[in-house]
């Protein structure tokens, strides 16, 4: 092992990181082998001839994965035109099988806790259609500015609404009585302050409005009584019609047993030491950059309390009988298993679920059973851990 690991060109630090946490060093010379991945959008399937010699190769279908494809790992395709047409989208196969874990059913309303940069938001809007609706929520605002990009470019955002907000406090309910075509526009002309269908043109003196509102913010520490700041939503999306005070209104920790959201996935903040693609960008951006963002013991700290804290406040916005998947692009215990163990054991109503999908999963177990583990060796994907839970009533 030991004259094997010392070709890999990682430093030494990075070694002994992998080597506390168990993980096997030669992951990170599996990325000339690892393929990339795209997700076909749903009706692009008649023009995957057309889309294989636009970006000029063969398409691998994914038995496992319904909708997937690997290419060869050298292969862009963010300049070609089925990618700018929205006819592909680039997404890595683990994270699309921790989406498909989720299990959406038709009308479901899913929150993303955690959602930028937006390909998992993408693919659960597609598996819903026309039915339900779909929440997504992150702390960065040009992250989310992304993610609506991407909503508008693949034509997914009718159902959904998108927060600025902090993940560990978020409190809004699914809007689940939209409102008719008739009751809207009555609404409309009813009621005051009310949220219009959504358009990106607004007037010059609401765009300052809002921009001070941003500025103001940003000067001070955020209350407890602040808003999430909504950035986008969908005509289908329950926004239309409703006064700020309905959209913001709070319901009760009983009410949210049936009122709280059908599914929810938190697809936590991580070290990323389980990407090896994310890992070899360190070489451009410099070794040393490594220890502040992964090796830093006060950052793997903060993280794991980040992550705790993102699941605690997922699972309490779920339903009873709804299900919650934690996943982190970690390949730590720190990161997974731990955070898994302390939730359990402070949440009576939470219960670790079987992924009925993953018996043809090239994945393994990990170190709590019906939790899951992908790594380029054993997956061809990027590192993933998944664990999925039922929300009981006590």
């Amino acid at each position: 092992m030991e004259e094997e690991t010392s070709k890999l060109p990682l430093p030494d630090a990075f070694l002994d990181f992998l080597q506390t946490n168990g993980i096997d060093p030669l992951i990170y010379t599996a990325i000339e082998s690892t393929p990339r991945y795209i997700r076909l959008k749903p009706g692009s399937e008649a023009y995957l001839e057309e889309i294989e010699a636009e970006i000029k190769c063969r398409l691998q279908k994914l038995n496992w994965l319904p909708g997937f494809y690997s290419l060869p790992p050298h292969i862009q395709i963010a300049n070609s035109k089925p990618y700018k047409e929205g006819k592909i989208y680039g997404i890595d196969a683990a994270s699309g099988a921790a989406v498909l874990a989720l299990d959406i059913s038709v009308g479901d309303h899913v929150l993303d806790l955690c959602c930028a940069p937006g390909a998992k938001l993408c693919m659960i809007s597609d598996l819903l259609g026309d039915s339900g609706s779909v929440t997504g929520v992150d702390v960065a605002r040009h992250r989310l500015a992304a993610c609506r990009t991407m909503l508008q470019k693949y034509v997914l955002g009718d159902a959904c609404r998108l927060f600025v907000a902090d993940g560990t406090t978020f409190s809004l309910m699914p809007v689940r009585d939209h409102l008719d075509s008739i009751s809207c526009e009555l609404a409309l002309e009813e009621k005051k302050d009310t949220f219009r269908e959504w358009t990106s043109r607004r007037p010059w003196k609401e765009r300052k409005r809002a921009a001070r509102a941003r500025e103001n913010a940003a000067s001070r520490l955020v209350s407890e009584t602040d808003h999430p700041e909504l950035i986008f939503y969908g005509k289908a999306s329950g926004v239309v019609g409703l006064s700020k005070d309905e959209l913001y209104q709070t319901v009760s920790s009983s009410e949210v047993s049936s009122s709280g959201y059908d599914k929810v996935l938190v697809d936590a903040e991580c070290t990323h030491d389980g990407s090896i693609r994310h890992i070899q960008k360190f070489e451009h951006w410099g070794w040393e950059t490594l220890n502040g963002r992964v090796l830093n013991a006060e950052r793997s700290d903060n993280l794991t309390t980040l992550q705790l804290k993102l699941l605690i406040n997922g699972f309490r916005l779920l339903r009873v009988g709804g299900s919650l998947v934690y996943s982190t692009c970690s390949l730590t215990v720190s990161q997974n298993e731990n955070v898994v163990e302390w939730f359990l054991k402070e949440n009576s109503s939470a219960a670790l679920q079987e992924i009925d999908a993953a018996k043809d999963w090239p994945c393994k177990s990990g170190r709590i059973p019906k939790t899951l583990r992908f790594d380029p060796v054993t997956s061809k994907t990027s590192g993933l851990f998944v664990a999925k839970f039922t929300k009981l009533a006590v």
